[in-house]
């Protein structure tokens, strides 16, 4: 049994008190015998915890004589780790009737219940009753100033309330059973989330109960809404708990929580699984440095699936439970790193969740200010890499119940939740729409396949998106097997895209997306990669030049360095550097213009380790067209470098 703060005392007060005394003795504030050996045979069986039983004697105790200031002490410690707050806030409210100099710290666990029932007003009253007490246990002051702090934090919260229209997800998704811990692809088109199903029958003697246990269900979009859902099944679901997973943004990776699992490390560790051709694979322990010996569970992965979040009591943290992350570097998992001081607090920070825009990070915590239990709290990465100071999302989004597990759409309007809200309904999951100050960056995503342009056959192949401006990958991800993929983008910066296979010429595009691009359009684009073999031709889309100029701008050398990577690779490849430009200006203008940007090209190359012998370069002018020159984008288009194999 995990006792609360301010209990503890009134735990040692019965068990010393009642031990010392006999029963039916003057010095108990009852004249009842019978009372006293309800009272003691609920003192008993609450310390074997047997809850029900002590609630049926402590009760019989209290009814015999309302007076019995120990019994009144003792059922409302019962009922509060019984979650029946009601019949402990009467008892506390008896006893400091009785008399409230007898146990001062029943008016601050008054207090504290009412807080956790969202009886602000009143919680209030009775915590800052409970500081004008003297000799108080100043730990317990402690606790009560922060208690304060937040009764007087979620009266005006109340006073303004923010947007909150939440919406059921209907019968597809959820049912009489607890669902919760919602995750979704990029494109919304899948959810997986977790139930409490009914698990085994547990048999001891006369005691017999219904034992539960956690597996994972999965649903698809359809034209009408989310298809009837279905368990995701083995070797993923088990007869032991799955919990609390992290999508990858393309759907094809599952990080999620396991408990006392043979392979486990600690009491929970994290596992990964991959989609494959048909279901998934068996899960395997994500393993050191991130499991260990201690509590590691809830993890969330970044969108480019190189960051992983996840909660974890290990030493080095700030409080009990604290949120870590750790970074994919070189085909390994590096330190966790704890997310500091203005995330975690000493208390605990829970269901991490990382936006696909990969700078802002929604979680829970009981440690900030809030309106009791946990929170909902965003937070921001800034300029300098440090987190803002965490915002809590406000009320009716927060209240005095706990509130875990928030998931973020990719689009950033809308999140998706679990709640038990609805009287009679257990959890169900939710979404709503997000008020704006609370929302992410804008971010869209780009899906498509890849494949061999020669035979048509899908291409495992990797994916690299490049903040051309910082010349900085943002996004580095493969394709599957069956040469699908799906890459989160930012907006408001301009990327260029690479997508290469050992054997092939890489494959490169830009996307200008300086201002606000939503993600109602997004890029669908298939990806053809040619073979490398003589004559074959490749565009460079991310080769730029000075206006009128043959002076290259810095945001082209990412992908120079992609083609001296493949020359490199390919020791024997010899090629042809060829520039063109649109119909704009005279023939010879053109000509020589051309010639001298695959001039500068070409003495990159060599400038940067590649033979001459080669290389070799030529302008052609406007005499190659590929597009209109009637248009800007047409012209835009036959303005290029392109690169032709001459040898192999």
């Amino acid at each position: 049994m995990r006792f609360r703060p301010a209990y503890i005392f009134l735990f040692l007060f019965l068990w010393h008190f009642v031990g010392m005394v006999p029963a039916g003795a003057q010095a108990l504030h009852t004249t009842s015998g019978k009372a006293v050996k309800y009272f003691n045979d609920a003192r008993e069986t609450y310390f074997l915890m047997k809850y029900q039983l002590a609630a049926e004697s402590i009760d019989k105790a209290v009814a015999l004589d309302p007076n019995f200031l120990e019994a009144q002490l003792l059922r409302a410690e019962i009922y509060s780790d019984m979650k029946e707050r009601d019949k402990a806030i009467e008892s506390y409210r008896a006893v400091l009737r009785i008399d409230s100099t007898f146990f001062p710290n029943a008016m601050y666990n008054l207090g504290r219940l009412e807080f956790r029932l969202g009886r602000y007003e009143e919680a209030l009253k009775h915590l800052e009753a409970f500081l004008k007490y003297k000799d108080n246990d100043q730990r317990v002051v402690k606790k009560a100033d922060r208690d304060i702090r937040n009764c007087r934090f979620a009266i005006r919260g109340i006073q303004h309330p923010v947007p909150f229209d939440p919406v059921n997800l209907g019968p597809s998704i959820n049912s009489p059973l607890d669902e919760y811990w919602p995750s979704l692809t990029a494109d919304e088109q899948t959810i997986v989330f977790t139930v409490l199903v009914p698990g085994r029958y547990l048999r001891m003697r006369d005691f017999e109960q219904q034992d539960y246990q956690e597996d994972f269900y999965i649903s698809h979009k359809t034209d009408t809404g989310w298809a009837m859902r279905q368990p995701l099944g083995e070797p993923i679901n088990s007869r032991l708990n799955e919990g609390a997973q992290s999508l990858s943004a393309d759907g094809k990776v599952m990080f999620f929580t396991a408990c006392n699992r043979p392979d486990g490390m600690g009491r929970c560790d994290i596992y990964r699984s991959d989609k494959l051709h048909s279901g998934w694979s068996n899960p395997a322990n994500v393993g050191p440095p991130i499991d260990s010996r201690n509590w590691e569970a809830q993890p969330s992965i970044s969108a480019d699936g190189k960051t992983l979040w996840f909660v974890s009591n290990r030493p080095g943290g700030q409080g009990n439970m604290d949120i870590w992350y750790s970074h994919f570097e070189n085909g390994r998992w590096s330190i966790p790193v704890n997310a500091g001081s203005k995330i975690n607090t000493p208390g605990n920070e829970m269901s991490p969740f990382i936006h696909n825009d990969d700078q802002t990070l929604y979680f829970s915590s009981d440690g900030h200010p809030g309106y009791g239990g946990f929170d909902l709290f965003i937070t921001r990465k800034q300029a300098d890499s440090t987190w803002s100071e965490p915002m809590n999302l406000g009320y009716p989004i927060n209240t005095y119940n706990d509130e875990i597990g928030l998931f973020v759409n990719a689009e950033g309007d809308k999140g998706y939740f679990s709640t038990d809200r609805e009287e009679g309904r257990g959890k169900d999951i939710y979404s709503f729409m997000l008020y704006d100050s609370i929302r992410p960056h804008f971010v869209t995503y780009m899906k498509g396949k890849v494949y061999d342009a020669a035979n048509k056959r899908p291409l495992r192949a990797h994916i690299l998106l490049v903040d051309l401006q910082k010349n900085e990958v943002v996004m580095d991800a493969m394709s599957g097997k069956d040469g699908y993929f799906l890459v989160c983008i930012p907006t408001n910066r301009d990327y260029a895209l690479n997508v290469s296979r050992d054997g092939y010429l890489f494959y490169s595009d830009h996307f200008p997306l300086k201002g606000v691009h939503r993600i109602e359009k997004p890029y669908i684009k298939d990806v053809p990669l040619k073979p490398i073999r003589v004559g074959e031709v490749m565009v460079l889309k991310n080769i730029f030049f000075e206006f009128d100029s043959y002076e290259l701008k810095p945001e082209s050398i990412s992908e120079l360095e992609y083609l001296r990577d493949l020359l490199v690779k390919n020791p024997g490849l010899r090629i042809e550097i060829g520039g063109h430009t649109d119909s704009k200006g005279s023939n010879q203008y053109n000509m020589d213009l051309s010639k001298q940007r695959a001039r500068v090209v070409y003495q990159y190359l060599i400038d940067h380790g590649i033979d001459k012998s080669r290389l070799t370069y030529k302008g052609y002018g406007e005499t190659r067209p590929v597009s209109t020159n009637a248009t800007e984008e047409g012209r835009a288009a036959n303005r290029r470098t392109e690169i032709r194999i001459i040898g192999i």
